[in-house]
């Protein structure tokens, strides 16, 4: 198994995939639990319009992912608080107009090709070293917010009229949530494609809440099934042939099942 890093782009690859297992895995915890699943896949569009202006423009396609990613998750926090619309139909709204805007750019500028292709639906091995660089650098940011902030997002994830009534800023560290989630989802559609991060996001956090161990437990668990995801599926995509981000969730959906068979007995 270990020669497959022998490569370059496979040590890239494996890079790349811990960092982006480690961010999904610890801020999935905090989208789980505030019942805000459907945010992965409505940023993750917005994140691929982004790209597809990026492919269009002739710019880097990850700075762009990240731009729009950020400014979609601030108008979503906006319209949820500043106008009461309930969340699940905010994020429809997002969805669905993010993915036909960019499909309507791709058409006019011709840029739908491989590259947009493996935004689509991942390509670990072809991450480049620009991309560790940015996936690094915004990964230790979104990271270091998570955890200085997280009693605070634990805290309004379970209760947010107490958490307003216990003196906390709610409706900033709300913008500051979004904004970090926003972040890792741009930078997770180059691994796991933007079809598929909302799984990487959120099924290793489902799987880890089956065994009920409380909050700190819970994210080391989720962690853990998200790094052990991510490896399996690189050794199979690597030996095998296979769509990569495609693997990757399916090992995540087989650890799930796992969970909740070990649980049930």
């Amino acid at each position: 198994m270990l020669e497959m890093f022998e490569y370059d782009f496979m040590q890239r690859a494996l890079l790349a995939g811990v960092i982006i297992a480690v961010l999904a895995s610890i801020s999935g915890t905090f989208v789980v639990l505030r019942r805000y699943s459907l945010i992965g896949e409505t940023l993750a569009h917005s994140a691929l319009l982004g790209v597809a202006v990026g492919l269009v423009a002739e710019y880097n396609p990850l700075w762009s992912a990240v731009l729009f990613a950020v400014l979609s998750a601030w108008l979503i926090e906006y319209l949820r608080s500043a106008f009461a619309l309930y969340s699940d139909a905010v994020l429809a709204i997002l969805l669905s107009g993010s993915l036909a805007v960019a499909i309507i750019i791709v058409s006019l500028g011709g840029a739908f090709n491989n590259s947009l292709f493996s935004y689509l639906f991942g390509s670990i091995l072809s991450v480049s070293s620009e991309d560790i660089v940015v996936i690094a650098i915004f990964g230790v940011i979104s990271l270091s917010v998570l955890l200085l902030f997280s009693k605070e997002f634990y805290f309004i994830a379970y209760d947010e009229e107490v958490a307003k009534t216990s003196g906390i800023r709610v409706n900033v560290l709300n913008f500051v949530l979004v904004s970090v989630v926003a972040i890792i989802i741009a930078l997770s559609i180059r691994v796991v494609g933007s079809l598929l991060i909302g799984a990487l996001m959120i099924i290793p956090t489902i799987a880890a809440l089956q065994f009920r161990v409380g909050f700190l437990k819970t994210v080391l668990i989720s962690l853990a099934f998200s790094l052990f995801s991510v490896l399996l599926g690189m050794f199979l995509s690597f030996h095998f042939s296979l769509p990569s981000g495609a693997t990757i969730v399916l090992c995540i959906i087989g650890v799930f099942i796992l969970s909740l068979v070990a649980n049930r007995r």
